[in-house]
């Protein structure tokens, strides 16, 4: 057993679906949460920036000394995980490859959607993770640079009509080639489910990578023997690179828990 915190980070809130979902299937764990909503979206930055901006990420999460980090963003997962794990020693987890293997479980047609940032688009990350995993797969593939700021700015509950809108735009290229497993690339996006639910229409599983992330991390850990052996449930602390408000109000809400006064600003840029 180990009682060393888990760490997870992302360029904004969108990590929190994966911080749920962790929070939900291990509930003893300690976890803490960075969230670079100073620089976000990490999407259409340069291979370079993205980088520094991981280490920096990951450097300020090794002073809780984790036993684990959990990289819940698309873009870095696709960009820098390599780099990452060549520099740091601690076990990293990226979304790619849960989400890959869940995709060529769900498809039966061997049509699998795929949306994220520019720069996982640009990556081809999860179309050599699939192709290695059920070769043949057809990947149609989509970037959707506008839905980061949409969530990040609450922008993400049905009845909306600008996301409503903003969804359809890009989906529909998507939805006409057949596809019958889509991708969400991004961990930002699973805010979108509904919408996207709804436009791609029932015939189409969704695969939300920070719960397929989550779900990998705890089994992984489970098996290295590396699950707190605590009983009281695990504490979780949150900390954000730019004013702490408005991202305590929508992680309470997509939460369901007050974390207003577990929330921290910290000058990310000093690491």
């Amino acid at each position: 057993m180990d009682n060393r915190p888990i760490g997870v980070f992302d360029s904004g809130l969108g990590g929190l679906t994966a911080m749920r979902e962790l929070a939900r299937i291990m509930p003893e764990e300690d976890l803490v949460y960075f969230g670079d909503t100073g620089r976000v979206p990490y999407g259409g930055r340069s291979r370079e920036t993205i980088i520094r901006y991981a280490r920096q990420d990951v450097a300020f999460l090794s002073g809780f000394q984790p036993k684990a980090i959990v990289v819940a963003c698309g873009t870095v997962s696709t960009t820098a995980l390599d780099v990452l794990r060549a520099e740091w020693a601690a076990p990293m987890f990226g979304v790619v490859e849960p989400a890959a293997r869940a995709a060529a479980q769900c498809t039966a047609n061997g049509k699998v959607g795929l949306i994220g940032t520019r720069a996982t688009i640009r990556s081809g990350a999860y179309e050599r993770a699939l192709a290695a995993l059920r070769p043949g797969t057809e990947v149609i593939a989509r970037a959707c640079p506008l839905l980061v700021p949409l969530v990040e700015n609450g922008r993400y509950q049905p009845g909306d009509v600008v996301a409503e809108t903003v969804v359809a735009e890009y989906l529909a290229p998507v939805r006409e080639q057949g596809v019958d497993t889509l991708m969400l690339g991004c961990t930002h996006y699973p805010l979108l489910k509904p919408l996207i639910a709804r436009y791609m229409g029932p015939q189409v599983t969704l695969v939300d990578v920070g719960e397929q992330c989550a779900r990998w991390v705890a089994g992984q850990l489970s098996a290295q023997g590396l699950r707190a052996g605590r009983t009281r449930p695990g504490r979780h602390r949150y900390f954000v690179s730019d004013d702490t408000g408005d991202f305590a109000a929508l992680a309470s809400a997509f939460l369901g828990e007050d974390v207003g006064a577990d929330v921290e600003e910290i000058d990310i840029t000093i690491y």
